[in-house]
């Protein structure tokens, strides 16, 4: 039901989410000698849960390793301004989202109620 309910907004919402993990994980690693920053291509997966994946099947096929602009000598593959930008990026979406859901539960609750 809540597919038919939600669209793909609940699946986008939980890619989102563990996208944010992701990138989460990459700032806090900027400082760790050979650290490699992770991204999830967002649209692969998806696509992939829309396919019948399940949310860590999905998520780990979209998952890429970030290549450097400048890789420091560390072998940490962190560039703070594009993490901080992504995950800005992602925050906004994820919000938007859930600005959806909202709304249309609200709608729901509203045509229960007979408003």
């Amino acid at each position: 039901m809540s597919e038919g309910l939600f669209g793909i907004h609940g699946a986008a919402l939980e890619i989102r989410a563990q996208r944010m993990g992701v990138l989460g994980s990459n700032i806090a690693n900027a400082a760790t000698p050979g650290y490699k920053a992770k991204d999830i291509d967002f649209s692969a997966a998806l696509q992939a849960r829309l396919s019948g994946a399940d949310e860590t099947q999905s998520v780990g096929a979209a998952t890429r390793y970030r290549v450097p602009v400048m890789p420091s000598l560390d072998g940490n593959t962190v560039e703070m301004a594009t993490e901080q930008s992504a995950f800005a990026e992602n925050a906004v979406a994820y919000t938007a989202t859930l600005g959806f859901l909202r709304g249309r539960v609200e709608t729901v609750t509203r045509a229960i109620r007979g408003e």
